[in-house]
């Protein structure tokens, strides 16, 4: 109103008045003409006739005045449907900060704060040289202001808008199409905080598969296997974020072994998977849990069930007990998936850049991995596993390392270590990595953060003595703390029974394998003993960051969790039964042990 009052209305007012009085209404040209001449009344709808028009023919103005129109009417209906907060919210949220490339990152947003540990770090990989996949971070910006992105179309649809754009690059970067089925480009979604939460969080492999893109991916690679095998793990981490336990699909997955009598899932035949992964569809019909075919749909609503997963209960407890803010919320890594289950020549793994066993500053990789499967199934103890390097192999009297089998991995692996603590000065790492193929070209990086604290110099460690030889049962891999007598619990119940009927003994949890959704039992038990998992598993690192005594592992042992028992080589161990778990050697004795603290830097004995 200002600009054209000032730059037409006092400019052109008393001239037209003037102008307009010497004309007739012949003079005028036709669209200004009126049957009255000279009248108050024509002047003043001449004047407006004419300013209109000169504002109209005015370059930009007309624009302007639609954007300020636009703003306008925005606001009005802001104010109509948001809260006073919600609209503090709005006006401080900033578009441009809610998503950014890992290659190529946005300046303003190249922080932990914003892209979580998980992205900043593989960005700064990325920036050494270290391959990673390529993709792209949701920042904790989306995450402050979700409420209002949600609920308000606009906000919403530029969300979605640049989401889209991100996706478009990565097609671009990686010679794909998301949700072709010639040519498909399936996707990760991952959580990332700050500080990391392992397992705590919904995690999607394969976002946008169906069984259009499977057989996509079946005339493209020739591997069916492999490509039902994507769609199966798809569906099962889609019904497990909305709740579906991990054991409703492990017994479909053990009834589909002894219908067809496999010990492990690769010697499934690829009809064998198929139809195995159409039961998978199944529970989630059962559980009344809708399942999109749009590659669209999986990969947004993928995004939020990763950041709702936020305030799961799992989440909240971790971060109790690890005293985390629950203000500082997650990031989204959004990455092109590589395939370690491709074939019998690629894999997955985690691997610590030194021996958590050791306080030695130099980098000796160890850790676990797997051939034709993810990582997954390395964290969650789901496979059998075999150690990264032939030195853990012997030590650990394995039948092979990654060193042996897949030499070409292993230096990569291994400069890439060497690089990130000896020449950038990194604190020891813990990687997470998949290869697609033997040649170091196909090793990438999928996330590394900090171990945690290692050795201690004075260490409990059992009495040597005849009483304990007789006890032995049997030895796992002990990945954290040392020698701890307790008493066997198998669940939550046992747990806290045993709390209060035997206050001030120490408890150990009893378990097949753990999941994140354990995080309870794990932090309020003193030593967690599995028959599953490597030293990488789920209950290694979270027992191992909680201080907790751990060997995992033990694969004489059977635990039956109905009847709340375990036996291991026949010997029978039920809840409330003594035992004794060594968390540096991994050995497991019957009964109570006499325990004893040493200085392990001058013990060799006890190796």
């Amino acid at each position: 109103k200002q600009i054209i009052q000032t730059h037409y209305g006092s400019v052109h007012d008393e001239n037209l008045e003037l102008i307009i009085k010497q004309l007739d209404s012949d003079r005028l040209i036709p669209r200004y003409q009126r049957d009255e001449s000279g009248s108050a009344e024509t002047i003043q709808r001449i004047s407006e006739s004419f300013l209109r028009d000169l504002v109209a023919r005015t370059f930009g103005l007309q624009y302007f005045d639609h954007f300020i129109t636009s703003i306008l009417q925005t606001l009005s209906t802001q104010k109509k449907e948001l809260s006073v907060h919600d609209l503090d919210l709005l006006l401080s949220y900033n578009p441009g900060r809610t998503v950014t490339h890992i290659y190529h990152p946005n300046m303003e947003t190249h922080d932990s704060i914003y892209m979580g540990s998980k992205g900043h770090t593989l960005a700064n990989l990325y920036a050494m040289g270290i391959r990673v996949p390529p993709g792209f971070v949701i920042t904790t910006e989306y995450f402050r202001c979700r409420r209002v992105i949600e609920c308000f179309c606009q906000p919403r649809e530029d969300f979605e808008q640049r989401v889209l754009e991100m996706v478009a690059r990565i097609e671009l970067e990686t010679g794909r199409k998301f949700g072709h089925p010639a040519n498909p480009l399936l996707f990760s979604v991952r959580s990332g905080s700050a500080v990391s939460m392992p397992g705590m969080m919904n995690t999607f492999l394969n976002v946008g598969i169906n069984e259009e893109i499977v057989q996509g991916l079946i005339a493209q690679t020739g591997e069916a296997w492999f490509a039902w095998d994507n769609y199966r793990r798809f569906i099962q981490s889609w019904g497990m974020s909305f709740g579906i336990p991990r054991d409703e699909f492990n017994a479909v997955m053990d009834g589909y072994k002894r219908k067809y009598g496999r010990a492990v899932k690769r010697e499934f035949l690829p009809e064998e998977i198929r139809d195995l992964s159409r039961s998978y569809r199944e529970v989630l019909e059962a559980h009344s849990i809708e399942f999109y075919e749009s590659p669209r749909e999986q990969l947004f609503t993928a995004i939020r069930l990763v950041v709702e997963s936020w305030e799961s209960d799992k989440a909240k407890t971790y971060r109790d007990i690890m005293m985390l803010s629950d203000n500082w919320g997650t990031a989204v890594s959004i990455q092109a998936m590589v395939f370690g289950n491709l074939d019998t020549h690629s894999g997955a793994g985690v691997l610590f850049t030194h021996d958590p066993r050791t306080s030695e500053d130099k980098v000796e990789v160890v850790g676990d991995f797997t051939w034709g499967n993810q990582g997954e199934d390395v964290v969650g103890g789901l496979v059998k596993t075999l150690p990264i390097a032939e030195t853990q192999r012997i030590r650990e009297a394995k039948e092979t390392s990654l060193e042996a089998l897949f030499p070409h991995v292993y230096k990569r692996l291994l400069e890439i270590s060497r690089k990130l603590v000896y020449e950038n000065h990194w604190a020891p790492q813990e990687l997470e990595f998949t290869f697609q193929g033997e040649s170091e070209e196909g090793v990438f990086v999928l996330q590394s953060r900090n171990m945690t604290p290692r050795i201690k110099r004075l260490y409990p460690v059992f009495k040597k003595s005849e009483e304990l030889q007789a006890s032995y049962l049997g030895s796992g891999i002990g990945v954290s703390g040392g020698a701890i007598s307790g008493l066997a619990a198998f669940d939550l119940d046992s747990l806290e029974r045993l709390r209060q009927e035997q206050p001030g003994k120490a408890i150990i949890l009893i378990r097949s394998d753990t999941v994140p959704d354990d995080i309870h039992e794990i932090s309020i038990a003193d030593g967690v003993l599995t028959a599953k998992g490597g030293a990488t598993s789920h209950a290694a690192i979270v027992a191992h960051r909680l201080g907790k005594t751990c060997v995992v592992g033990l694969s004489r042992m059977r635990v039956r969790d109905a009847e709340k028992i375990c036996v291991i080589d026949g010997y029978t161990v039920k809840a409330g039964d003594a035992i004794s778990v060594d968390g540096r050697s991994g050995a497991v004795y019957a009964g109570t042990a006499q325990i004893e603290q040493v200085d392990l830097s001058a013990a060799s004995d006890y190796e």
